[in-house]
Order: structure tokens, then C-alpha cells, then sequence
């Protein structure tokens, strides 16, 4: 089988490797989930008692619960209010402080806890019993200016968000020093984002080694490929190079007029199907049989076995094979005709086959022939004529 190069199977290996991707970045169940939040636009006012000038800051600093209904609210400030100065306000008896202008208790007021000590739901329930109309919770000191989700069900309809620990110890203190502080509570943006399930994890860490896998094993499928092909195509040559010397010492022939060895009407080459002409140089096989020079040596190169009678021509000289392999070949049976006499003129590689004119007698050319493949021929020419003797009187050959 030909080596096909690294373009080979480009497309199927394209193709696994887009499923695999498509599947590990949409597997099953990975969009199962998500996480919708909203934050809270939250805006304070105060009288500042220094300067006697009305301080306000708005940003979008909070966040909303999970449970709480996302619509605004207004009030002021009122922070836990106990013996202990406990900021966290779980106690169910805690009341609040809520500094009020003009002395006015009656007005809606936003209850300020701090985060800790337990959970959200239990704040949040503590504060809406003393008719808070929101809760706002500030995170702890070591999360800086982040806020995290809350999750408080069972609180009902009051509107509850979390702010960062700076702004909440802000606000905190100016409560404790009985300054009026009105907070404004908006909705800001809506959030999603994006849960991943740890099946889904899994699943992305499978098909990723898979992957992997599948690229180096054919990585290194390729790379033997492409040594083994390298190799065998060195061999290749240098066979190529050494067969082409063999085949260069086979015996050459020039055909010429009035040649008794050959039927110029009636021979053919069996590479080419074409009758030999006069000034065909032809080339002569061990086994005897006679093919054009052009069409036998390709042929040669690729398959050094006689189109003919399968013999293997390079073992038949006594190369690449083992003394024992070499065969001493009997004179073939072929049709009349079909092997050479000795009556044609027979000259090596080294001979004139080409240079040598058309009108050479045989005379000349014989002793250039080697001697053992005279003796041949000369046998084959024996039994040629005596055949063609017995079939002219109709009696068998013996």
C-alpha cells in the first residue's frame, strides 16, 4: 500500500476532533443552571454637623437576595440596638435605634445588621418584626468592597440587600452618633451567570484527554509511517539502482533483414503487442525469449521476472539469492519461432548492440556471445529444426 503523506485522513480526523470539542463545550446538562441576580442602587443622605451642609453619595454598590422582591425602598437608617452594642442584631428581642429628625419615630425606617453570628433568614425575620421596611446587611471586614449571594426564603415581601463592609461601618457610625440617615434603595442591573455542573466538569476533563490521546497516538502512528516510508523508499532506490546494472549485462540484438532466428511478420513483443521490425534492438532474457529493449527493461525494474514464463531473470544470473537458488535453465518449450537461433547475432551490454550497423554479418557478432549462452542456443536451434522437420512429415517429435 502506498504511503499517502500526513494529508491522508486530514478530514475524518478533523471531524473527530470538532465533536469532541462541540461536546466538551456543550455536554449534557451543562446549561442546566443558572444564576440571575440583580444589584441595588443605593443612595444616602445626611446632615453633616460640622458644616451644617447636607452630604449625599448614590452608587451601585449592592446587591439584592435571592429571596427578596426586586423593587426599591426608602427609610431611615436604624441600627441593633442592645446592651452588649451586639451590631448583628440575631437576638429575637433586639430593638433598634433610629435616629429620627424633629423626634419623629413614626417615619419608615431600613434596619442595618451586620453579617455573622447567624443566618440571613434569622436577621432578616428579627428586623421585619419590628416593622422594618427593608433590611440591608454589610459584609465582613475580610471580603473588602465585595458583596456575596444571600439566600433568606421564608422572609416574605420585605426587601433585603447586602453592601460592603466600608460602606456599612459608615453608615454605622454616623447612626450611633444620632445623625438622620435616609437611605434610597433601587434596582440596578440584572445579572446572569452561568452554572457548571460538576458532571459537566467530568465530562470536559474526559473528552479533553481523549483527545489528547487520539493526537499523540496518531503522532506517533505518523511519524513510524513516515520513517518506515523513508527507509523503504532508500532501499527502494538503491534496489532500483542495482537492478538496472543487472539487467544491463542481458544479452542485446539488433534485427536485421533475412534473419532466420525470427519471424519479423509474424513475432510480437508481449510487453508491447507489436510485430519486431528491422533495426529493433531487442533484448534476450536467459529463458530465451526476446522483447524490445524499451519495453523489457521498465519492466524488469519493477517486476525482474520474464513477462512470459515467470522466470526470475535476476536470480537467474546469479544475484541476490543464495548459490543453491540460482537454476540452470533448461531450453523452454515456446512456439516455433519464438527462440532465437543460432543464426542471430548476439552482443552483451558492453557490446555494440546499438553502434554496431544494421548489415554486420552474424560472423562478426558471434564472438562477442558468451560462450555458455552460444551452447543454448545452439541446442534450442537443434530441437527447433528437428521439430519443424517431424511436423512437415507428421510424425511426432521424439
Amino acid at each position: 500500500m502506498a504511503w499517502r503523506g500526513p494529508e491522508a485522513g486530514v478530514g475524518a480526523r478533523g471531524a473527530l476532533a470538532l465533536a469532541l470539542l462541540v461536546l466538551a463545550l456543550c455536554p449534557p446538562g451543562a446549561r442546566g443552571r443558572a444564576l440571575e441576580w440583580f444589584s441595588a442602587v443605593v443612595s444616602t443622605e445626611y446632615m453633616d454637623q460640622q458644616t451644617n451642609m447636607t452630604v449625599w453619595s448614590v452608587s451601585e454598590s449592592g446587591r439584592f437576595g435571592d429571596s427578596s422582591p426586586k423593587e426599591g425602598a426608602q427609610g431611615l437608617v436604624g441600627v441593633p440596638w442592645a446592651p452588649g452594642g451586639d451590631p448583628e442584631g440575631c437576638e429575637p428581642d433586639t430593638h433598634f435605634f433610629v435616629p429620627a429628625p424633629g423626634g419623629r419615630g413614626s417615619a419608615p425606617w431600613v434596619a442595618l445588621v451586620a453579617r455573622g453570628g447567624c443566618t440571613f433568614k434569622e436577621k432578616v425575620l428579627v428586623a421585619a418584626r419590628r416593622n422594618a421596611s427593608a433590611v440591608v446587611l454589610y459584609n465582613e471586614e475580610h471580603y473588602g468592597n465585595l458583596t456575596v449571594p444571600m439566600s433568606h426564603a421564608g422572609t416574605g415581601n420585605i426587601v433585603v440587600i447586602m453592601i460592603s463592609y466600608p460602606k456599612g461601618r459608615e453608615l454605622l457610625e454616623l447612626v450611633q452618633k444620632g445623625i438622620p440617615v435616609t437611605m434610597t434603595i433601587g434596582v440596578g442591573t440584572r445579572h446572569v451567570q452561568e452554572f457548571i455542573s460538576s458532571q459537566s466538569v467530568v465530562f470536559v476533563a474526559i473528552a479533553f484527554i481523549t483527545m489528547m490521546i487520539i493526537s499523540l497516538a496518531w503522532l506517533i502512528f505518523y511519524y513510524i509511517q513516515r520513517f518506515l516510508y523513508t527507509g523503504s523508499q532508500i532501499g527502494s532506490q538503491s534496489h532500483r539502482k542495482e537492478t538496472k546494472k543487472v539487467i544491463g549485462q542481458l544479452l542485446l540484438h539488433t534485427i536485421k533483414h533475412g534473419e532466420k532466428g525470427i519471424d519479423v511478420d509474424a513475432e510480437n513483443c508481449a510487453v508491447c503487442i507489436e510485430n519486431f521490425k528491422v533495426k529493433d534492438i531487442i533484448r534476450i532474457l536467459p529463458c530465451k525469449h526476446i522483447f524490445h529493449r524499451i519495453c523489457i527493461d521498465p519492466w524488469l525494474l519493477d517486476h525482474r521476472t520474464c513477462p512470459m514464463c515467470k522466470l526470475d531473470v535476476i536470480k537467474a544470473l546469479g544475484y541476490w539469492g543464495e548459490p543453491g537458488d540460482v537454476q540452470e535453465m533448461p531450453a523452454p518449450e515456446s512456439p516455433p519461432g519464438r527462440d532465437l537461433t543460432a543464426n542471430l547475432s548476439l552482443t552483451d551490454d558492453d557490446g555494440s548492440d546499438e553502434s554496431s550497423p544494421p548489415s554486420a554479418s552474424p560472423s562478426e557478432s558471434e564472438p562477442q556471445c558468451d560462450t555458455s549462452f552460444k551452447g543454448d542456443a545452439g541446442e534450442s536451434t537443434a530441437l527447433l529444426e528437428a521439430g519443424r522437420s517431424d511436423s512437415r512429415h507428421g510424425g511426432p517429435v521424439s
